[in-house]
């Protein structure tokens, strides 16, 4: 099975989801070194790009190692979108843009970003296709939710929005905007959009933390491809495990703690060189070092020493005073990771879900520079 996005070959077809703070070029290519497929940086502010912002140019490049130079934008300025699109494109080389509109986090939602957009079809269409006129022969690609909530559901239209604006393929998290990382992914939604695309890659995300989720959302949904977000986190392994499942072979599953080890010490290797930092890329490394070790009966004082490390020293010894057989606690394996649970609150701008057709001043400030 595999996925075309534009001229892009996916194969397996398995897209590593845009996450902030976590899908940094080091873990793109800890992860891409596993197994195939398609991996997206963080998201980036289209304005900090345009405005010259070095804290999102930064985030902006790629490893050499990567085969194909991904990225993803939010805005919900089209001017912004398109000049961002035909700089990376044409400046930094990048072979694919993906377009957030599934965040809801309110310093996002609030400007009428991420989770917020969709609402507003004449602003969705403008942001879709000025990303698509800015990118030229590099495809563009949309990743929605559901909607704001059970009441606002918005994903069909916007998905065909998107489509005929020209996005190259459209994903849907399968939960609304207030739902958050919380509850069950509604697979059902993502048959609904596979079936109301016809021709257009439909691809699938929430709930996957194996990979026989991923075959059975396939199965299920009628979907191209699957997106991997927070089942991914601290284990690439599950890429390697991805590639022999949708190739008819049996996965693998959790290593033992050893082969992790050695993982995680590549996740440091490369992270050191790619922030030229110690002591940065270190504080960076914590979060990722607690992944890898989570479901591994280590016990608590070292998931307390591994959330404290300083140094590149401190990391190895901690890693040195583990026993390489241990095996992961069967009921861990599904176990979620990273964020949990319903959004607080849904931020949006004043008046938004009024009138779906309204002209919208764009709200984004110029400020907007924060590299995402």
């Amino acid at each position: 099975m595999t996925l075309r996005i534009g001229p892009i070959p996916v194969d397996p077809p398995v897209v590593l989801a845009p996450m902030a703070g976590v899908t940094d070029a080091p873990f793109r290519v800890v992860c891409a070194e596993q197994g195939g497929g398609l991996f997206v940086s963080e998201m980036l502010t289209a304005r900090g790009l345009v405005e010259g912002n070095a804290k999102s140019w930064d985030m902006a490049r790629h490893h050499p190692a990567e085969r194909v130079r991904s990225l993803q934008l939010y805005t919900s300025d089209p001017v912004a979108v398109g000049e961002a699109a035909r700089r990376l494109v044409g400046e930094r080389g990048v072979d694919h843009l993906d377009l957030n509109f599934g965040c809801p986090v309110p310093k996002i939602t609030r400007n009428g970003g991420g989770a917020a957009l969709p609402v507003k079809r004449r602003l969705l269409a403008a942001v879709v296709g000025a990303a698509v006129a800015g990118a030229g022969q590099v495809p563009v690609t949309v990743k929605m939710r559901m909607g704001l909530d059970d009441d606002r559901l918005t994903y069909l239209e916007a998905g065909r929005i998107a489509a005929h604006a020209g996005a190259a393929a459209v994903a849907l998290h399968a939960r609304t905007a207030v739902q958050g990382y919380g509850g069950d992914a509604r697979w059902e939604a993502i048959a609904g959009l596979k079936a109301a695309l016809p021709g257009v890659p439909v691809l699938g995300n929430g709930d996957i933390w194996a990979a026989e989720d991923a075959v059975a959302m396939v199965a299920a949904t009628g979907c191209d491809g699957v997106v991997i977000g927070r089942g991914c986190l601290g284990r690439p392994w599950l890429f390697a495990d991805l590639a022999r499942a949708f190739a008819g072979r049996t996965p693998l599953g959790p290593p033992p703690l050893g082969e992790v080890v050695v993982t995680a010490r590549r996740h440091l290797d490369l992270s050191v060189e790619w922030y030229g930092d110690q002591t940065g890329a270190v504080r960076r490394f914590r979060k990722h070092l607690r992944w890898h070790l989570q479901g591994y009966p280590v016990g608590h004082a070292v998931h307390r020493d591994a959330g404290g490390v300083e140094t590149v020293a401190q990391v190895h010894a901690l890693l040195d005073g583990l026993d390489p057989s241990l095996r992961v606690v069967a009921d861990a394996v599904r176990a979620p990771r990273g964020r949990t649970g319903p959004v607080g609150r849904l931020v949006l701008p004043q008046g938004w879900c009024d009138d779906p057709d309204a002209p919208v001043e764009i709200p984004e400030p110029a400020g907007a520079a924060s590299g995402g």
